[in-house]
């Protein structure tokens, strides 16, 4: 049920944290930190706020961040959010073929930057993913890990555009 910025600045810590806690994937330290940053004037400034708590957060909380999420396209256990966004860019219905290159290309992202392949999906389309995936396997670490995180804040913005209404 999406909420108002009004009645989310209203939320107690407790039922913050459970409202928007997921939106960084198994991180709801995020939201625990930007909880006192409140009040929020709209979705997009908070959104800031929890990008802003990320950026401050130790290196090694940031890499936690990073590894919580799912490769892309796996077929184990993944969070309801993460499902539902590949499955709507059709990475639940790629070809044997498809399938095959997904997981050679994501174990070497991974064996590479020791994080998965992060990519906001929405509006993607399986062929562009893959596209992407292959092409960002040539960067250093250090740009991946700085696109890693563009890619993350742009998962939780359009999460977050899904729980706040505008």
């Amino acid at each position: 049920m999406p909420f108002s910025i009004e009645e989310i600045n209203h939320f107690g810590q407790e039922q913050f944290i459970e409202t928007v806690g997921w939106v960084f994937e198994h991180s709801p330290w995020v939201a625990e930190r930007v909880w006192h940053r409140r009040p929020f004037l709209s979705c997009a400034q908070m959104c800031e706020r929890m990008n802003g708590e990320v950026e401050a957060a130790s290196m090694e909380e940031r890499l936690a961040l990073l590894r919580a999420h799912p490769d892309l396209g796996t077929r184990a256990k993944i969070s309801p959010g993460s499902a539902g966004e590949q499955a709507g860019e059709g990475l639940d219905r790629l070809t044997s073929d498809e399938y095959t290159r997904l997981i050679r290309l994501n174990t070497a992202y991974r064996e590479k930057f020791g994080f998965p392949f992060l990519y906001a999906v929405k509006g993607s389309g399986k062929s562009a993913i893959l596209e992407a995936l292959e092409r960002r396997l040539n960067c250093d670490r250090g740009d991946e890990f700085r696109d890693a995180l563009r890619q993350v804040y742009r998962i939780a913005r359009f999460r977050l555009e899904n729980i706040v209404n505008r």
